[in-house]
């Protein structure tokens, strides 16, 4: 188990790399030159040729390259904000605990809210219960996160003043937020929840477990909710990862200082490093989450955990 887990880990190395050479390459061929864009269009050649030499911006592709990656694999430096001047890890640093507490609270809500939808639809099959639940579940998979969060403000906090719409004074400022973050999440984790406790409900087990008299809350919580965990695991996994990225949009709709708004505000102004190194760090928070996913599989499913055991063993 211990050797599984090691070698998760170094599948991560390669992952991170990659992601650093897409996103400063993405970045390179970008249209627009960061020297201009600090010192506004007034500037006179002269002066945005001085800053790009002072900046390293004449650098050949590879060579800048090689800087970067120096710099944030061995250095751990991700670079300074062109606009702020401000050490970038450091506002990063800063700025993460926020977001990791929407997404945190958004992969929570949607568990205990979509997991028992998806239980009752399956439970209830092609009855009014399943038909309502799979309706909110394809309401809330069609409604883009970025207008519910907009409706939600116009009528929580517009019309009735119920809770604020923007900033993070209190945790009625993170309400709307999660809300609108988790909507389709939920929606989701009920639709593979449903998927596969029906799957698992019409196996041979179930009905034989049926068949000795046991009670369904027994057959339901002691076993066919644990074999129906694996695809579930992996939809919270991808939506944790998928609530990190939708926090860029809504951090920035109720003007929450995360990541989000740290960088949107930085692709506006051409903040290079800002960009570069959020994304870095979104995809380390990402890595860190699905190798957590494929450590439970070993944990919850016995035949993956001897599968690994059998070849420590040799």
């Amino acid at each position: 188990m211990v050797r599984y887990i090691l070698r998760r880990l170094l599948l991560v190395i390669p992952v991170i790399i990659s992601v650093a050479i897409i996103i400063f390459t993405i970045m390179y061929f970008a249209p627009g030159d960061p020297a201009v864009a600090i010192l506004g269009s007034s500037a006179t050649q002269a002066d945005i040729e001085e800053l790009r030499e002072a900046m390293g911006l004449n650098k050949p592709y590879i060579v800048r390259l090689g800087c970067f990656l120096r710099d944030t694999f061995l250095h751990f430096d991700l670079g300074t904000s062109y606009v702020y001047k401000v050490p970038v890890t450091k506002e990063l640093l800063n700025r993460l605990p926020r977001t990791l507490l929407i997404a945190v609270i958004c992969i929570v809500v949607q568990a205990l809210v979509g997991t028992p939808l998806g239980i009752m639809a399956a439970l209830h099959h092609n009855k009014l219960g399943d038909r309502i639940s799979m309706l909110l579940a394809l309401i809330g998979v069609s409604i883009p996160p970025f207008w519910l969060a907009l409706m939600l403000i116009i009528v929580f906090s517009v019309k009735l003043g119920w809770l604020p719409s923007y900033g993070i004074g209190s945790f009625k400022n993170y309400i709307l937020p999660c809300i609108a973050n988790c909507f389709a999440g939920i929606a989701t984790q009920a639709r593979q929840t449903r998927s596969s406790m029906l799957e698992v409900i019409r196996s041979d087990y179930i009905v034989t477990a049926r068949a000795k008299g046991l009670s369904e809350r027994d057959i339901l919580y002691r076993h066919a909710l644990p074999n129906a965990l694996i695809p579930l695991i992996t939809v919270l996994g991808n939506g944790f990862s998928v609530m990190l990225g939708g926090t860029l949009i809504i951090e920035t709709v109720f003007s929450i200082p995360g990541i989000g708004t740290y960088m949107m505000s930085a692709i506006n102004n051409r903040d290079y490093p800002v960009v570069q190194g959020s994304v870095i760090i979104l995809a380390i928070a990402t890595c860190l989450i699905m190798l957590v996913v494929d450590i439970l599989y070993a944990f919850i499913d016995p035949r993956i955990k001897a599968q690994f055991e059998g070849k420590a063993g040799r």
